[in-house]
Protein backbone atom coordinates (compact mmCIF):
# COMPACT_ATOMS: atom_id res chain seq x y z
CA UNK A 1 0.00 0.00 0.00
CA UNK A 2 2.88 2.33 0.82
CA UNK A 3 4.30 1.85 -2.69
CA UNK A 4 0.99 2.90 -4.26
CA UNK A 5 0.86 6.05 -2.14
CA UNK A 6 4.46 6.86 -3.06
CA UNK A 7 3.70 6.46 -6.77
CA UNK A 8 0.68 8.73 -6.50
CA UNK A 9 2.86 11.35 -4.80
CA UNK A 10 5.45 11.19 -7.58
CA UNK A 11 2.74 11.53 -10.23
CA UNK A 12 1.25 14.53 -8.45
CA UNK A 13 4.67 16.16 -8.32
CA UNK A 14 5.23 15.40 -12.05
CA UNK A 15 8.38 13.44 -11.25
CA UNK A 16 7.16 10.46 -13.26
CA UNK A 17 5.90 10.57 -16.85
CA UNK A 18 2.36 9.22 -17.25
CA UNK A 19 1.47 7.64 -20.61
CA UNK A 20 -1.69 8.71 -22.39
CA UNK A 21 -4.87 6.75 -21.95
CA UNK A 22 -5.14 3.88 -24.43
CA UNK A 23 -8.63 4.89 -25.54
CA UNK A 24 -7.24 8.09 -27.04
CA UNK A 25 -5.74 5.95 -29.80
CA UNK A 26 -9.12 5.16 -31.31
CA UNK A 27 -10.25 8.77 -31.31
CA UNK A 28 -7.96 10.22 -34.00
CA UNK A 29 -9.10 13.73 -34.77
CA UNK A 30 -7.72 13.51 -38.30
CA UNK A 31 -8.51 10.09 -39.80
CA UNK A 32 -6.65 9.28 -43.00
CA UNK A 33 -9.72 7.71 -44.57
CA UNK A 34 -7.91 4.36 -44.85
CA UNK A 35 -9.05 2.05 -42.06
CA UNK A 36 -6.04 -0.26 -42.43
CA UNK A 37 -3.69 2.68 -41.86
CA UNK A 38 -5.70 4.40 -39.12
CA UNK A 39 -5.77 1.15 -37.17
CA UNK A 40 -1.96 1.00 -37.17
CA UNK A 41 -1.28 4.63 -36.18
CA UNK A 42 -1.09 5.47 -32.45
CA UNK A 43 -3.34 8.52 -32.83
CA UNK A 44 -5.84 6.73 -35.07
CA UNK A 45 -5.03 9.00 -38.02
CA UNK A 46 -2.81 11.87 -39.06
CA UNK A 47 -1.10 13.66 -36.17
CA UNK A 48 -3.13 16.84 -35.72
CA UNK A 49 -1.43 20.24 -36.12
CA UNK A 50 1.79 18.56 -37.19
CA UNK A 51 4.07 17.73 -40.09
CA UNK A 52 3.76 14.39 -41.85
CA UNK A 53 6.38 13.31 -44.39
CA UNK A 54 5.47 11.12 -47.34
CA UNK A 55 8.62 9.56 -48.77
CA UNK A 56 8.04 8.71 -52.43
CA UNK A 57 9.62 6.17 -54.73
CA UNK A 58 8.92 8.80 -57.41
CA UNK A 59 6.69 11.90 -57.63
CA UNK A 60 3.11 10.91 -58.32
CA UNK A 61 3.59 7.33 -57.10
CA UNK A 62 0.48 7.37 -54.94
CA UNK A 63 0.62 10.31 -52.55
CA UNK A 64 -2.66 11.72 -53.86
CA UNK A 65 -4.45 8.39 -53.50
CA UNK A 66 -3.24 8.34 -49.91
CA UNK A 67 -4.31 11.92 -49.19
CA UNK A 68 -7.49 12.32 -51.23
CA UNK A 69 -9.89 10.93 -48.57
CA UNK A 70 -8.57 13.48 -46.07
CA UNK A 71 -8.65 16.34 -48.56
CA UNK A 72 -12.17 15.40 -49.62
CA UNK A 73 -13.30 15.44 -45.99
CA UNK A 74 -11.69 18.79 -45.25
CA UNK A 75 -12.94 20.58 -48.36
CA UNK A 76 -16.37 19.00 -47.83
CA UNK A 77 -16.41 20.78 -44.47
CA UNK A 78 -15.57 24.07 -46.19
CA UNK A 79 -11.94 24.11 -45.11
CA UNK A 80 -9.15 25.34 -47.34
CA UNK A 81 -6.48 23.01 -48.74
CA UNK A 82 -3.37 24.47 -50.39
CA UNK A 83 -1.00 22.84 -52.87
CA UNK A 84 2.39 24.54 -52.98
CA UNK A 85 4.36 24.05 -56.21
CA UNK A 86 3.00 20.58 -57.14
CA UNK A 87 5.25 18.67 -59.58
CA UNK A 88 2.35 18.13 -62.02
CA UNK A 89 -0.62 20.25 -63.03
CA UNK A 90 -3.56 18.99 -60.93
CA UNK A 91 -6.16 17.24 -63.12
CA UNK A 92 -9.42 18.70 -61.88
CA UNK A 93 -11.75 15.83 -62.95
CA UNK A 94 -9.64 13.33 -60.96
CA UNK A 95 -9.77 15.51 -57.87
CA UNK A 96 -13.52 15.92 -58.23
CA UNK A 97 -13.97 12.18 -58.72
CA UNK A 98 -12.07 11.69 -55.45
CA UNK A 99 -14.64 13.88 -53.70
CA UNK A 100 -12.55 17.04 -53.33
CA UNK A 101 -14.55 20.27 -53.44
CA UNK A 102 -12.47 22.39 -55.82
CA UNK A 103 -13.93 25.62 -54.40
CA UNK A 104 -11.72 25.06 -51.36
CA UNK A 105 -8.60 23.94 -53.22
CA UNK A 106 -5.87 26.53 -53.84
CA UNK A 107 -2.67 26.13 -55.85
CA UNK A 108 0.33 28.32 -55.07
CA UNK A 109 3.00 28.51 -57.75
CA UNK A 110 6.48 29.09 -56.37
CA UNK A 111 10.06 28.59 -57.45
CA UNK A 112 11.87 25.69 -55.80
CA UNK A 113 13.82 28.07 -53.57
CA UNK A 114 10.62 29.70 -52.30
CA UNK A 115 8.33 26.68 -51.98
CA UNK A 116 9.15 25.88 -48.35
CA UNK A 117 8.76 29.54 -47.35
CA UNK A 118 5.38 29.69 -49.11
CA UNK A 119 4.23 26.49 -47.39
CA UNK A 120 5.33 27.84 -44.02
CA UNK A 121 3.39 31.08 -44.50
CA UNK A 122 0.24 29.20 -45.50
CA UNK A 123 0.51 26.98 -42.43
CA UNK A 124 1.08 29.91 -40.07
CA UNK A 125 -1.85 31.89 -41.48
CA UNK A 126 -4.45 29.90 -39.59
CA UNK A 127 -6.68 29.96 -42.67
CA UNK A 128 -5.68 26.55 -44.09
CA UNK A 129 -6.73 23.11 -42.92
CA UNK A 130 -3.98 21.34 -44.85
CA UNK A 131 -0.93 22.34 -46.88
CA UNK A 132 0.89 20.01 -49.30
CA UNK A 133 4.36 20.69 -50.65
CA UNK A 134 6.92 18.74 -52.68
CA UNK A 135 10.34 20.08 -51.65
CA UNK A 136 13.20 18.53 -53.60
CA UNK A 137 15.51 19.29 -50.70
CA UNK A 138 14.73 20.24 -47.12
CA UNK A 139 17.16 20.20 -44.22
CA UNK A 140 16.30 19.62 -40.58
CA UNK A 141 15.90 23.35 -39.92
CA UNK A 142 13.44 23.84 -42.78
CA UNK A 143 11.36 20.84 -41.71
CA UNK A 144 11.33 22.05 -38.12
CA UNK A 145 9.96 25.39 -39.30
CA UNK A 146 7.15 23.56 -41.09
CA UNK A 147 6.42 21.57 -37.94
CA UNK A 148 6.24 24.73 -35.81
CA UNK A 149 4.12 26.50 -38.45
CA UNK A 150 1.66 23.58 -38.48
CA UNK A 151 1.35 23.80 -34.71
CA UNK A 152 0.90 27.58 -34.87
CA UNK A 153 -1.78 27.46 -37.56
CA UNK A 154 -3.43 24.26 -36.26
CA UNK A 155 -3.09 22.69 -39.71
CA UNK A 156 -2.01 19.44 -41.32
CA UNK A 157 1.31 19.77 -43.12
CA UNK A 158 2.37 17.23 -45.72
CA UNK A 159 5.86 17.25 -47.22
CA UNK A 160 6.29 14.86 -50.14
CA UNK A 161 9.98 14.00 -50.44
CA UNK A 162 12.18 11.39 -52.14
CA UNK A 163 12.64 7.92 -50.66
CA UNK A 164 16.29 8.57 -49.87
CA UNK A 165 15.32 11.29 -47.38
CA UNK A 166 14.52 8.43 -45.00
CA UNK A 167 18.26 8.13 -44.36
CA UNK A 168 18.23 11.47 -42.55
CA UNK A 169 16.52 12.24 -39.21
CA UNK A 170 13.43 14.43 -39.29
CA UNK A 171 11.32 16.40 -36.79
CA UNK A 172 8.14 15.25 -38.56
CA UNK A 173 5.55 13.64 -36.29
CA UNK A 174 4.87 10.96 -38.90
CA UNK A 175 6.96 9.50 -41.74
CA UNK A 176 5.47 7.10 -44.28
CA UNK A 177 7.38 5.57 -47.20
CA UNK A 178 5.33 4.84 -50.32
CA UNK A 179 6.64 1.85 -52.25
CA UNK A 180 5.66 0.82 -55.78
CA UNK A 181 6.70 -2.84 -55.95
CA UNK A 182 4.92 -4.06 -54.04
CA UNK A 183 2.44 -1.21 -53.65
CA UNK A 184 2.56 -0.60 -49.91
CA UNK A 185 2.95 1.97 -47.14
CA UNK A 186 5.69 1.65 -44.55
CA UNK A 187 5.34 3.71 -41.38
CA UNK A 188 8.90 4.65 -40.45
CA UNK A 189 8.12 6.95 -37.54
CA UNK A 190 4.97 7.94 -35.68
CA UNK A 191 4.28 10.18 -32.73
CA UNK A 192 2.91 8.50 -29.63
CA UNK A 193 4.07 4.94 -30.19
CA UNK A 194 6.21 2.48 -32.08
CA UNK A 195 6.01 2.32 -35.85
CA UNK A 196 4.26 -0.82 -37.16
CA UNK A 197 6.75 -3.58 -37.90
CA UNK A 198 5.04 -4.72 -41.11
CA UNK A 199 4.04 -2.75 -44.25
CA UNK A 200 0.43 -1.93 -45.11
CA UNK A 201 -0.85 -2.94 -48.54
CA UNK A 202 -2.29 -0.02 -50.52
CA UNK A 203 -6.08 -0.45 -50.80
CA UNK A 204 -7.12 -1.65 -54.24
CA UNK A 205 -3.52 -2.30 -55.27
CA UNK A 206 -2.64 -5.44 -53.31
Amino acid sequence: MGAVVELDRLLDQRQVWRGRQAQARAQGLQPTGHASLDHRLPEGGWPAAALSELLLASPGCGELQLLWPTLARLTGEGQRVVLVAPPFIPYAPAWQAAGVDLRWLVQVDAEAADALWAAEQCLRSGSCAAVLCWPGYADDRALRRLQVAAETGDALAFACRPHQAALNPSPAALRIALDLRPAQWRVLKCRGGLAPATPIACPGRE
